[in-house]
């Protein structure tokens, strides 16, 4: 049994906040479990004084592109990113191999979770997994060490969804499809990307607005959400669908936003990376934050939630399945290299590097732009932490973010430090809130897990798994969360003063909808006639997973909801 001393803990699934009570506390782990206080008599195998360390449960990202085809495609885009950013191989005092690795913006599997694992993360999901590339996914998934991790099934833009919708189908006929989805290609959630938009690009359409109609099917953005909205919620699936919504980056996209909340008509709904559907078109450069509007629109509808997508200055790489929007942005690349392509009948894909200038106006309205929806937004049970990644910056980006979000001097002085402009065109000065260590905890560990349905991560009560992060408490936020003293997985130290001592593999989470099986009948004759892959290799089983790298399936229930 493993006891870890004069631990603060702040565990607001719990209620727990050791730091404003000045309190601190003994935790206990068997088996890779937290257990209950044995009490004096128990035999304690190894005993760790932190000190009056800061303790958290392990980190969860709720949106990091780590695994699929569009990964692979950035990295080989930005090949002089691995060259100037290289870590050797190492061997590890606990034993075992810490693998050499490379890349900042778009790291490769090891180094990704490596650096995840350094900053206290244990869990992270890939939020966009085509069906036909789920194999793939899953495979650089399983070589990703050190933290479990998942995946979101994207549809609303294949030809098989969106002919059915066309059709009339029943609403149960669609929940099956996305059930047997959701099955078969081992994901935790459904993602929805610009709905219709992806697949309207391929008939020639350059924009598809919420309540136009798709040029071949005749059917509206707002029709494909709906119907996905309501099929993740008839099947129970914990998370709500994540959507990515139209208009991605275009200037007076704020009333899409909106638009897209208020189609869900109460159900739950998450809006991903919402820094970027954030935007009005006032000022005479046509281009203007929406941030209060937004943050005021999440206030009032409980059954909204978000992720930011925070953009940081420097070099990235934007890859995404919309290919309207990649599209339209590819004059921006820097440097200039980018991509777009078709896949099968599915969905797209469209990779852009991209530099973002804090000189630049609209780079810095947007930098300004997401720290105002994180400080407007009141329920950090609603709002987590991300900048897309890679998308508005790389994942390693996290820290100075925090610190952003705890030190209001600091965000001060960075704003005056950005494009002239800027201040005056956004209310971030206006804004004195600053994030304390429990909203901290919360938008980044209790939140994801809750909105997951991790029932046993997120937090430490006796049964959970021994996810543990110990952070020294360093006024310098950025400091103190870029380099934990300790991380334990499942019980086993594997980070000792931000850096691996200990290399493991994590398992993959994946949800279990009920549906009716008869689906596969017509979605089978549709992949004989269409498709270039046979529906048997579309599937992936438990063993498929551990084939892929992963040391095993932890495969969550759905409660039904019914229709």
């Amino acid at each position: 049994m493993l006891q870890l001393r004069n631990a603060r803990v702040i565990d607001p699934a719990q209620g727990l906040d050791d730091v404003a009570a000045g309190t601190r506390r003994s935790l206990f782990v068997d088996a890779g479990r937290m257990v209950a206080d044995p009490g004096p008599q128990a035999a304690i195998d190894h005993d760790i004084d932190l000190a009056g360390a800061v303790v958290m449960a392990g980190a969860i990202d709720i949106h990091t592109h780590i695994g699929g085809g569009k990964v692979n495609i950035a990295r080989t885009l930005l090949g002089e990113d691995h060259l100037l950013n290289r870590r050797a191989g190492r061997l590890l005092e606990g034993g075992g191999w810490q693998h050499a690795g490379c890349g900042h913006a778009t790291p490769t599997t090891w180094a990704t979770g490596y650096r995840y694992a350094e900053m206290g993360y244990t869990t992270c999901f890939e939020p966009a997994m085509l069906p036909t590339n789920a194999r793939q996914t899953h495979l650089e998934l399983g070589d990703t060490p050190m933290v479990d991790k998942g995946a979101y099934a994207m549809l609303g833009n294949d030809d098989f969804f969106l002919h059915l919708l066309a059709g009339g189908a029943e609403p149960q006929t669609l929940a099956d499809y996305v059930g047997w989805t959701l099955d078969h290609t081992q994901a935790m959630a459904l993602k929805v990307v610009n709905p219709g938009g992806i697949s309207a690009f391929k008939f020639n359409a350059r924009a598809l607005d919420f309540d136009d109609l798709h040029p071949h099917y005749r059917i509206s953005p707002r029709q494909v959400l709906q119907a996905l909205v309501r099929a993740v919620h008839t099947l129970g699936v914990p998370h709500p669908l994540h959507v990515h919504a139209s208009n991605l980056g275009v200037p007076g996209n704020a009333d899409t936003t909106l638009a897209t909340m208020l189609a869900a008509e109460g159900l739950p709904i998450h809006i991903t990376h919402i820094q970027f559907h954030s935007y009005g078109t006032e000022g005479e450069r046509r281009f203007s934050s929406e941030a209060e509007r937004i943050a005021d629109a999440v206030n009032a509808q409980p059954n909204v939630s978000i992720d930011v997508g925070q953009i940081m200055f420097g070099q990235t790489i934007t890859a995404s399945g919309d290919t309207m929007a990649q599209y339209r942005n590819h004059r921006h690349a820097s440097p200039k290299s980018w991509m777009c392509m078709d896949i099968e009948c599915d969905a797209g894909c469209g990779v852009v590097p991209f530099h973002y200038r804090d000189q630049n106006f609209v780079n810095a309205l947007q930098w300004a732009i997401g720290l105002e929806l994180f400080l407007r937004v009141r329920d950090p049970w609603r709002i987590f932490l991300t900048t897309d990644h890679p998308n508005g910056a790389p994942f390693t980006g996290y820290p100075h973010l925090i610190r952003l979000l705890m030190d209001r001097d600091f965000r001060n002085r960075m704003l005056d430090a950005v494009h002239p402009d800027v201040a005056a065109h956004s209310q971030l000065r206006s804004l004195e809130r600053e994030y304390t260590l429990a909203e901290i905890a919360t938008m980044t560990r209790a939140a994801p897990a809750r909105s997951l349905g991790l029932a046993d991560r997120g937090h430490l009560t006796p049964g959970a798994a021994a996810d543990i992060v110990a952070y020294r408490d360093d006024p310098d936020r950025e400091a103190m969360f870029a380099r934990p003293s300790h991380v334990f997985k499942d019980g086993e130290l594997i980070v000792r003063d931000g850096a691996v001592v200990r290399a493991v593999q994590g398992a993959v989470h994946a949800v279990k909808p009920e549906y009716d099986h008869a689906i596969e009948q017509p979605l089978a004759a549709h992949f004989d006639r269409t498709m270039t892959l046979r529906l048997d290799h579309l599937k992936l089983s438990a063993d498929d997973l551990c084939a892929c790298g992963s040391s095993r399936l932890l495969a969550h229930a759905c409660r039904r909801a019914g229709p």
